[in-house]
């Protein structure tokens, strides 16, 4: 199919529930068309070029889903009959096979969502079988994936580009235990309004995810520039714009910039996985492939300081007050309730040492507040994985 059908498509990013503003303030900043966001999704519409712009772009996107058709269903003959009409053909080359790989369903008189994944499958396989001239479509190789979400009976059919999500960056092989999703990590900084110029600390970077993404930030570096999608095994790929994107994103990038950003934990281990998380951001910043496994530190000025420190004996790294943004430990998946709970607790003194900072503190803990000892300012729910989060803001600790 010809690129230039894609002149004004309708595209859907799939963010964090509670990230859907930074998003699409994102999108905008990107000069895209916002239609609208809601419930960890924001539509917008865009040309081919943005498509690669937006996947390699995106700070707190998850995933990018190209819209293929709407239509009304309630019943299985309604949806077989919708996904049939679509072109399928238009998007699925010759050789690759497809997989129904989520349902959705809301407010709606279809609701067994198995069923609605083998309807979908058989219409869209039929139709490329017959328009192929095939018998079946391939098991091995590329394998497209399709998403279905029914809401009051009106159904929305979709194409992963992705593939990989779009928080996986690349930068990070040890991720600690407990790890923060890269993509939450991008969108507290930006719900927080961290700007380059200000300091930023985080008395518990586990494996530096806050540090890395806000250095990419200051970089102007996207995040996902070094990355393969699968849109490359789509019909409509075009590998020469997909490169002059990436060269012309590449060239933008400046890791030479003074930036004062810095890292601490009280696990030596954590420390070390972060600085080595912190060399690979920085080869992917300049172009290269990155190292795996754990290396020796980069002594570099220009790098985010990582140091073995607990959070009690937390000092202010520079004489200017900035931004504390931090990911304390969670009872759920890191310790006992009752040790998360104490740590909470211990980061009040932080109030005595970092005076006049900012801070911004993503827990799963509702209750934060009546054991840090201070009301926040402002409080937004996001999630972190599957995890209901809370990111609660202080504009003076």
């Amino acid at each position: 199919m010809e690129t230039e059908t894609f002149f004004n498509t309708t595209l859907t990013a799939l963010c964090a529930v509670g990230a859907e503003k930074p998003l699409s303030n994102e999108l905008r900043k990107l000069g895209f068309s916002v239609i609208e966001g809601c419930f960890g999704k924001v539509r917008f519409r865009s040309d081919i070029t943005g498509i690669y712009r937006a996947l390699m772009s995106l700070r707190t996107a998850d995933r990018l889903l190209l819209e293929t058709a709407v239509f009304p269903a309630d019943n299985f003959d309604a949806l077989f009959e919708g996904v049939r009409s679509i072109p399928w053909e238009d998007f699925i080359p010759k050789g690759a096979g497809i997989r129904v790989g989520k349902v959705r369903t809301n407010r709606s008189k279809l609701t067994a969502e198995t069923t609605i994944q083998a309807m979908v499958h058989k219409a869209a396989a039929g139709r490329l079988c017959e328009k192929q001239k095939i018998n079946r479509l391939p098991e091995t190789g590329f394998v497209a994936e399709i998403r279905v979400y029914i809401e009051k009976n009106q159904v929305s059919v979709l194409l992963d580009l992705s593939g990989e999500p779009l928080f996986k960056r690349g930068y990070r092989v040890e991720g600690g235990i407990a790890p923060l999703r890269e993509t939450t990590a991008a969108a507290i900084l930006l719900l927080a309004n961290w700007r380059r110029k200000f300091p930023l600390y985080d008395p518990f970077c586990g494996s530096g995810t806050i540090a890395i993404e806000a250095a990419l930030y200051a970089w102007d570096m996207a995040p996902c520039m070094m990355r393969t999608f699968a849109i490359s095994g789509l019909a409509f790929h075009n590998a020469l714009l997909e490169n002059t994107v990436r060269e012309e994103l590449r060239a933008k990038v400046e890791v030479n910039r003074v930036i004062r950003i810095y890292g601490s934990d009280a696990d030596s281990r954590s420390a070390s996985i972060a600085k080595s998380n912190i060399n690979r951001a920085y080869e992917i910043a300049l172009g290269k492939k990155p190292s795996s496994g754990i290396q020796a530190e980069l002594k570099l000025p220009f790098l985010p300081k990582i140091r073995m420190t607990p959070v009690k004996d937390a000092v202010a790294p520079v004489d200017e007050a900035g931004y504390i943004i931090t990911n304390p430990p969670y009872g759920k998946r890191l310790g006992s309730k009752t040790e998360a709970e104490a740590a909470y607790g211990g980061m009040a003194e932080l109030r005595l040492r970092f005076p006049h900072w900012k801070l911004g503190v993503i827990t799963d803990e509702a209750g934060f507040e009546s054991f840090f000892g201070k009301k926040a300012d402002s409080c937004k729910e996001i999630t972190n994985g599957a995890i209901p989060s809370y990111f609660f803001q202080y504009d003076r600790i």
